[in-house]
This record gives structure tokens, C-alpha cells and sequence, in this order.
């Protein structure tokens, strides 16, 4: 946990700094928290789902750490435990039109039989449209990616590539109150033929007030490399606080 620890504090460290040369960043803190519980006589399964993100923006720089935590069982087998964290940042972001992106991306999946994954890159996006409610983006990069999967329960392979990394965001509010979302790569090697990542994540919520939503969450998740999928619906709640 401790290189977890070493990147919030340099998060931190960074958002002060970033506060003492503009006048004009804005802050958001949100958390969702969703699962589902089944129970009966003869068997019983739940799932977690909780993320956290935090995001820093001026007029033209944007900085986005997030963390999200996948926990599951099923007749007390372990079924899920995955956890992705990431930092990225935007710069010479507009309304419209290109600006540039960059990441740090690190997995860890039981489910998709990751054990370890880094990924970093750099490339370009383009906004179709941001009016704050409704935004439409589209990008694409290359990033370099480290791995370690599990083949069996006494194998693993570790391996590099580089991919091509395709992203797909989207998100439109109905009146004040709904608000829908989604976000999905597209991820093929460059080096292998076969091996790509399919990721996908949408959500819909009903506002309860200016920070409270009540929200449901869909996922899919595609390694060709382990070959392994999961799909996965959880409902639960999302914070959002900006300030």
C-alpha cells in the first residue's frame, strides 16, 4: 500500500502547487459506491463496485486521479478483486476542438487474471461538444504496457507491448435530474496480432439533490491475452462534489 500512499501524497502536493498559480482551478471529489447481494437457502453471492476520483481544471490544464475497487463472492469463493488506478492530464483543453493527453495506468485484476499491469502514454484527443452537461469526446494514442498474468495457478508470464489506444467518452443529462455516461477503449498491440483490450463502462443516475445521485453501473471488460471476460450491473449511489 505504501506506493498508493507515496501517489496521494504527491497528488497533494501537486494540487497545492497548481492553486498557487492560477486564480481560476476548479476542484472534484466524487465517490460511487454500488453492488448487489443475492441470498437465499442454498447459496449466496454479493459484489462491490466503489471509485474515487479526484480532478483538478484550470481554463487549459485538467488533472484526473482515479481509483476503482471490484470486490466479489460467490458461495464464499472469490469471484472479483480488481483494482485500477490512473492519472492523467489533459493540456490546451477547449470547449472544442484537439488537445493533448497523457497517462498512468496501473491494474491489478483476480477475475481477468491480471496480476500486475502498467500502462503509460501520450497522445491527442478532440471535443465535439462541452457545455458542462453534455460533452462528446474522442481520442487516441500510444501507450507502452508492462504485464504480469496468471496462465495458471502455479504459471504466470510477464510480458511488454506497445498499444494502440482508441477511447470513446460520452455524457448527456436529461432536464436536471438524469444523467448518463460512458466511457470505452478499444486497445491493440502493436506488436501482437491477437492481443487487445476491450473496456467499457456506462451509468445512469437520478439526482437526488446537487451531490447526491442514486446510480446504476454496467461493465465489460474483454483481455484477449488471458482470455478472459466479465460483465457486471451494480446499483448503488454517487457523490459528486465540486468546489
Amino acid at each position: 500500500m505504501g506506493k498508493y500512499w507515496i501517489t496521494t501524497a504527491f497528488l497533494l502536493l501537486f494540487v497545492q502547487a497548481f492553486a498557487q498559480f492560477t486564480d481560476s482551478t476548479h476542484y472534484y471529489l466524487g465517490f460511487t459506491g454500488t453492488g448487489n447481494i443475492n441470498k437465499t437457502n442454498t447459496a449466496d453471492s454479493y459484489l462491490l463496485n466503489n471509485g474515487l476520483k479526484f480532478g483538478v481544471r484550470d481554463r487549459k490544464v485538467s488533472l484526473n486521479f482515479n481509483n476503482s475497487w471490484l470486490f466479489g463472492k460467490q458461495d464464499q469463493k472469490l469471484t472479483n478483486n480488481d483494482y485500477t488506478t490512473s492519472l492523467d492530464f489533459n493540456l490546451n483543453q477547449k470547449k472544442t476542438g484537439f488537445y493533448y493527453w497523457g497517462l498512468g495506468n496501473y491494474t491489478t485484476s483476480y477475475s481477468l487474471k491480471i496480476i500486475n499491469q502498467m500502462q503509460t502514454g501520450l497522445g491527442f484527443a478532440y471535443t465535439f461538444f462541452d457545455d458542462g452537461k453534455n460533452q462528446l469526446n474522442l481520442s487516441n494514442g500510444i501507450l507502452y504496457e508492462a504485464s504480469k498474468i496468471r496462465l495458471s495457478d502455479t504459471t504466470s508470464e510477464s510480458y511488454q507491448t506497445y498499444r494502440n489506444s482508441l477511447r470513446l467518452y460520452f455524457k448527456f443529462s436529461l432536464g436536471n435530474a438524469v444523467v448518463i455516461d460512458g466511457i470505452g477503449f478499444l486497445q491493440n498491440s502493436l506488436n501482437y496480432k491477437e492481443d487487445y483490450i476491450i473496456r467499457t463502462s456506462s451509468s445512469l443516475s437520478f439526482k437526488i439533490n446537487r451531490w447526491l445521485s442514486l446510480n446504476t453501473n454496467i461493465k465489460y471488460n474483454d483481455i484477449a491475452k488471458t482470455d478472459r471476460q466479465n460483465l457486471l450491473l451494480s446499483y448503488g449511489f454517487k457523490a459528486d462534489l465540486y468546489f
